[in-house]
C-alpha cells in the first residue's frame, strides 16, 4: 500500500496517515513518517541489490 501511494507522490506525512500497523505493541496506530521512510528506503535498497545480483 505504502508503495501505490508513493507512486500516487503522496507525502511521507500522508503516507503515514493511511497506513495502520498490524502486529506488535502499537497495532492499529498510524507509523511515523520516519517508520514509512526507512521501510521504503529499506525496499529500494533490496530492489537494487536483487537486480545487481
Amino acid at each position: 500500500m505504502a508503495f501505490h501511494l508513493r507512486d500516487r507522490e503522496l507525502s511521507l506525512r500522508d503516507i503515514a496517515e493511511r497506513l495502520a500497523l498490524t502486529a506488535g505493541a502499537k497495532k492499529g496506530q498510524g507509523p511515523s513518517a520516519a517508520t514509512v521512510m526507512r521501510m521504503l528506503r529499506e525496499h529500494d535498497e533490496q530492489a537494487v541489490t536483487a537486480a545487481g545480483a
